[in-house]
């Protein structure tokens, strides 16, 4: 099943809702998914950043044996 979230809006967006048949849970489903996975794309950015500071730091033909190392375990 799932989880209940009541939202509480102004009268007058619930009566626009009614008068135009919007379905406001699949509004409210698709608003609170495009939220997640933007909150998922920054914190991506923030732990590559955080790669790339160490990355910085480590030699050239060190990352290009890691690769090699773990295309030969494949």
């Amino acid at each position: 099943m799932g989880s209940v979230i009541t939202v509480r809006v102004p009268d007058e967006m619930k009566k626009s809702l009614e008068k135009y048949g919007v379905e406001a849970s699949g509004v409210a489903r698709k608003a609170f998914e495009e939220e997640i996975r933007r909150k998922q794309i920054e914190e991506a950015k923030k732990a590559a950043k955080e790669l790339a500071v160490f990355l910085a730091d480590v030699p050239t033909e060190t990352i290009v044996e890691w690769i090699r190392e773990d295309r030969r375990k494949r």
